[in-house]
């Protein structure tokens, strides 16, 4: 199943638990748990993490190094810091408000560290109705993971992300061979995958798409509502790379947006 509806994917403390086993393939996986006080506890095992807060802050002990991670009101709000969690660690995780945990399956262990929030590149990418902001917070220029990649998208509302759409399945050309997770908060909006198998599903703040190949976009948040989604993505490469390749129906999309304004809505939390 590639959308999966919120509450459709919840075990123990995780809201939504995605691991590699359960999507059906090899590297990507995705935890959110809305923190009530109670500590969290787990093992990382094979999978580097982070933790993201999405909304409110907490405190992460990994392998006995603590991090206080002061986090945002909202996801529309600003850009947060986070922390990054090795393979074979021991966490625990203490605090109030939803917290998102991006993950891998990787082999070199890295050690504990800390991303401020004022490290976090923010981009804005496309015009018009098309125009987005991207946070790179964990974007291989960005960030040092062994294969976790992941990034936060906003999107105002009537605008498309994602867009033109765009595909990283084919192995021997330009594109890096990458699974996918699209994490959605805010909305409604809607996702499109198609080229492989279809999707078409109204998304909303809990809601998963799973893109295990395929073209995927646009990402459309309806008039009225700015969608957020974060991005997950690994591979197989042994360089980290977000490379892709638009679908080349719509991929002169691209030299309209010279012409067009920004929109005046992003960046988001100014």
């Amino acid at each position: 199943m590639t959308y999966i509806p919120f509450g459709t994917a919840s075990e123990g403390p995780w809201s939504v638990l995605i691991t590699p086993e359960r999507a059906g393939w090899t590297y990507c996986g995705l935890r959110i748990a809305d923190l009530t006080g109670e500590p969290i506890e787990f093992e990382t095992g094979d999978e580097e993490m982070l933790v993201v807060p999405l909304a409110g802050s907490c405190e992460v002990v990994a392998d006995g190094e603590r991090i206080e991670l002061a986090g945002r009101s909202s996801v529309f709000a600003s850009v947060t810091d986070f922390a990054y969690l090795p393979i074979q660690a021991s966490v625990r995780i203490t605090g109030q408000g939803r917290i998102a945990l991006p993950s891998a399956k990787a082999t070199r262990r890295l050690p504990v560290r800390y991303g401020p929030a004022a490290d976090v590149p923010v981009e804005i990418r496309g015009a018009g109705h098309a125009t987005r902001q991207v946070n790179n917070f964990c974007a291989p220029e960005a960030f040092e993971c062994d294969k976790l990649m992941a990034v936060e998208v906003l999107t105002p509302g009537g605008n498309w992300s994602s867009y033109p759409p765009h595909k990283h399945d084919t192995p021997g050309g330009q594109e890096a061979v990458l699974e996918e997770i699209y994490y959605f908060e805010g909305g409604p909006g809607y996702q499109r995958v198609y080229g492989s198998h279809e999707v078409l599903a109204e998304v909303s703040a809990g809601d998963v798409v799973l893109v295990p190949r395929g073209y995927h976009g646009p990402s459309m948040a309806a008039p009225g509502y700015d969608l957020y989604y974060l991005n997950v993505l690994a591979g197989p490469g042994e360089k980290r790379s977000m490379a892709f390749c638009d679908d080349p129906r719509h991929a002169w999309i691209r030299s309209t947006w010279a012409d067009q304004p920004i929109d005046p809505r992003v960046p988001f939390g100014k």
